[in-house]
């Protein structure tokens, strides 16, 4: 079986790596419809971004966990500051990370 992950749109850098190690890569374009992509299909592991257009990944994480949802949950930013880090974590995040910027 192949192990499905959904993606922020925004990661093209990630989405690609992800594929070439034969990860099967579903695309979310906005947090805001993240629990109607779910009810489509599962998958095993959700990537946020933080800053995401509409809804953010914080406020659709929150959202997950209040639904009841556990699908592990990955944050990953750009922001340096911890207060994302340590919201992220309380809202029940399986990871935080800070993205690596390419120069």
């Amino acid at each position: 079986m192949t192990t499905q992950i959904l993606v922020d749109d925004a990661d093209a850098e990630l989405r690609d790596y992800l594929v070439r190690q034969g990860i099967e890569v579903s695309v979310l374009h906005d947090a805001g419809g993240l629990e109607r992509r779910i009810e489509r299909g599962r998958p095993d592991l959700i990537v946020l971004d933080l800053m995401m257009p509409g809804v953010d990944g914080l406020t659709a994480l929150k959202q997950l966990r209040t639904s009841g949802d556990d699908i592990p949950v990955i944050m990953l930013t750009a922001r340096t500051d911890d207060v994302g880090r340590i919201v992220g974590l309380e809202l029940s995040a399986d990871d935080y990370r800070q993205a690596v910027q390419s120069a």
